[in-house]
């Protein structure tokens, strides 16, 4: 009941007790003047319809419609359909009532509705000196606004030039920081013009040293109005391009920042300065129409703009979409220039609906979040922009530093901007989620605060570090492997045997480092990795027993590598198979063979290893002589043959030690063998072992040593008397095996041999014998 007393009216409160009475008999003293009691009532009617359009008009009408139903209805057991159109009705009834309110305001105004006729109420000398003194301020302080700015256009223009072309810093570092400072100076410019109207007001205009309510509704809207035009200059500088963040032409700049800047001068000015002036003037209901009107007004400029611009900007979306290199940013922006129009229809809508609903609180709700969003989606553009901008620069190291670590620079290449693109991700979850918050739609910090929040974010950023440390680890060890077998940085030439094993490990590490990070990872983010140990025993257990030959493959490749047995660039033999070691893993060995024949031999197969390039090799060369040669002669004929060897320059310096001759080794069926072995360097025994026989026959040659090959004798055999009959010899005829004489020439038979023994010619009719 106490509230009751602070409701009525001056002329009431004066009517009633003091405030030291008791509650009870102010109150009925009140309700004791029939004046007092009809002004309270309408009074109590008025605050009840305020708070009925302050509350949430879909429950208070579920309830009203409950109420007025036939049957036994709840509230609860409205139904959508019916409660949006009890609230849409709601709506267009309020309006209606705000406008007949408005008519009938203006009506009074001029004296035509009033029950007596006198308009008296409504001081016009006074409307027109306070509307002639708000025009002088507002006149003062855009023109000191408009004088600032052109006293400013120098230092926008140089700094403008500097984004553009200056030498310092990225591109998008320059225009960051461009952009920051001429907003710095722009704001200064609202805030001098703010102030100087502000001085102008108290000082020149009207009550020197007063400052009027109407002049500071107009300064404080134009305060928060031009801090808005600024931060749209941010985006959409259209007279400098360096100035500029959305990357758009200048013409479509121009175009939206003045789309955006009337908007904004209409809604704002309207609803902070001439709906409040008409309240406190004329009527409130005259405002609130006012205001109305100005709202829809608005919004059909709104959705006639962007309806206008449809195609134009989804073109322009498509092709941002298109140069993408994320696919979720791809799919995103293909998405968005395909509902970016229903999008911004449904946000003038939904600010128009809300604006009518709760017009008390809800333009700055609206505003505020619209800020929030422009902001956060500002920020978030130009840290993805710069993201983007560093994925697609390639890592370029210095000489030097490529020269010692070749795969270095490869290897960053591929690795940060993969890590760059995951960050522009959590970067674009981040403004969603921000996002959402600003419109209330979802609550960062209560979701932060739950444990269900703080243990997610926890888990991404240990995961996210976790992967970055594991792909650094990998990098310097990789590296440092690389720097060692590098000849040029690393030391002396590395040996075969230690690019196989660094390589081996290399390929081990890799594989150890990606298990230890999954597990890490996989226990991070929650999950019991004990069983996964557990069962990946096992796992190993099984195959293990189900494949011993791998085991044994990786177990016999193991020690042949500890205990060097072979190397790639080696020429072995391995499983029966002689050829180069041209690969060499931890379970198999490829062998190229001389026909060029590609070899894979498991090391389970292997039971030898024969290796033909350690410390040394011989070639063992058989020479053998016809029985009436001198032995010792070939023999000196042998070591001249080495000297010539040794003299010659490209097989002297594979020579390691001098000529071994064994001897004479066999005694054949038609030649006496000579053995002789020469010492040469690890792989050359082959090239010294031909240059040498070269020279050997050469030599043979000049001191006429028969080298023997093989012989074939005839046996005519004999009669019983002893004589070997005569054999039977084809011979040429000699005239016709000179090619040359005519005889021969032009004839196709000239080289079929003919006999020369009459007896053996074809016999004729002449030569058969006639039968008796």
């Amino acid at each position: 009941m106490a509230t009751l007393l602070i409701v009525p009216t001056t002329q009431a409160q004066q009517e009633a007790p003091s405030p030291d009475s008791p509650a009870y008999s102010t109150l009925a003293d009140l309700l004791e003047n029939e004046d007092s009691r009809n002004r309270l009532i309408e009074e109590l009617r008025q605050l009840a319809e305020r708070e009925g359009t302050s509350s949430s008009p879909l429950s208070a009408s579920s309830e009203a419609i409950a109420a007025d139903a036939p049957g036994n209805q709840r509230a609860e057991e409205v139904s959508l359909p019916r409660r949006l159109a009890e609230t849409s009705s709601q709506i267009v009834g309020d309006i209606g009532h705000q406008f007949s309110q408005s008519v009938a305001t203006v009506a009074n105004l001029f004296g035509v509705g009033s029950a007596d006729g006198d308009s008296s109420a409504f001081d016009t000398s006074a409307f027109t000196n306070a509307a002639i003194n708000l025009g002088l301020v507002i006149a003062a302080t855009i023109a000191l606004f408009l004088i600032l700015r052109y006293l400013v256009r120098p230092l926008f223009s140089r700094i403008s030039q500097w984004s553009i072309s200056g030498s310092l810093l990225t591109p998008v570092l320059r225009l960051v920081l461009a952009v920051g400072m001429a907003a710095v100076a722009d704001i200064l410019i609202v805030v001098l013009a703010y102030v100087g109207g502000n001085l102008i007001a108290t000082f020149a205009i009207g009550e020197s040293g007063a400052l009027s309510t109407r002049a500071s509704l107009f300064l404080n809207a134009f305060l928060v109005i031009e801090l808005l035009k600024a931060g749209l200059r941010m985006l959409f500088a259209s007279r400098y391009e360096g100035l500029r963040l959305l990357p758009i032409s200048a013409s479509a700049a121009a175009y939206w920042n003045g789309w955006f800047a009337r908007l904004i001068g209409l809604v704002g000015y309207g609803l902070l300065v001439v709906v409040p002036l008409l309240n406190f003037y004329l009527s409130t209901a005259l405002g609130q129409a006012v205001g109305t009107l100005i709202m829809l007004g608005a919004f059909v400029y709104a959705v006639t703009v962007v309806l206008k611009n449809r195609l134009s900007l989804r073109q322009s979306i498509e092709q941002s979409a298109a140069k993408a290199t994320l696919q979720a940013s791809r799919v995103t922006l293909n998405l968005l220039a395909k509902l970016w129009h229903w999008l911004a229809i449904a946000y003038f809508l939904m600010v128009l609906l809300v604006t009518l609903i709760r017009p008390d609180d809800a333009l700055p709700f609206v505003a505020a979040a619209t800020f929030k969003t422009l902001i956060i989606v500002g920020i978030g553009a130009l840290l993805s922009n710069l993201l983007t901008q560093t994925i697609g620069r390639q890592i370029t190291l210095t000489a030097p530093l490529r020269d010692r670590l070749p795969m270095l620079e490869k290897r960053l290449n591929a690795y940060v901007p993969n890590i760059l693109r995951v960050i522009r991700a959590i970067i674009l979850i981040a403004v969603v989620m921000l996002t959402l918050n600003a419109w209330n739609a979802f609550d960062l910090a209560a979701w932060y605060a739950s444990d269900a929040g703080r243990t997610l974010t926890g888990n991404i950023v240990s995961v996210f570090f976790i992967v970055v440390l594991a792909l650094a680890v990998w990098i310097g060890l990789a590296s440092l492997i690389e720097h060692r077998l590098n000849p040029d940085t690393g030391g002396d030439e590395p040996s075969a045997r230690a690019r196989t094993l660094l390589s081996l490990f290399r390929n081990a590490l890799a594989i150890a480092i990606i298990t230890m990070t999954a597990m890490i990872a996989l226990s991070e983010i929650g999950i019991n990795i004990g069983p996964l140990i557990a069962g990946a025993g096992v796992l190993g257990l099984a195959i293990g027993f189900g494949a011993q030959k791998l085991v044994q493959d990786i177990i016999t490749g193991v020690f042949i590598q500890v205990e060097n047995a072979m190397n790639t660039g080696d020429v072995v033999t391995v499983g029966g198979i002689t050829g180069t070691a041209e690969r060499l893993s931890i379970r198999s060995v490829a062998i190229r063979d001389l026909s060029g024949t590609y070899h894979i031999v498991p090391f389970s197969s292997v039971d030898t290893v024969s290796n033909y390039m350690r410390e040394f090799g011989n070639h063992v060369g058989e020479y053998g002589i016809a029985y009436r040669e001198n032995i010792d002669e070939a023999i000196v004929q042998l070591e001249r043959a080495f000297e010539d060897l040794k003299a010659s320059e490209e097989h002297g310096q594979k020579l390691l030690a001098p000529l071994t001759v064994a001897g004479v080794i066999a005694l054949a069926d038609s030649s006496v063998n000579i053995r002789v072995v020469i010492k040469t360097t690890p792989g050359d025994q082959w090239a010294v072992g031909r240059a040498y026989n070269r020279l050997v026959k050469m030599r043979f040659d000049e001191a006429g040593i028969e080298i023997p090959f093989p012989h074939t004798t005839l046996y005519f055999g004999e009669d019983k008397e002893g004589q070997a009959p005569a054999a039977n010899l084809r011979l040429l005829d000699a005239s016709r095996r000179n090619a040359g004489t005519p005889s021969s020439a032009g004839n196709p038979h000239r080289d079929i041999d003919h006999t020369g023994d009459d007896s053996h010619r074809k016999p004729d009719g002449d030569d058969v014998d006639e039968p008796e």
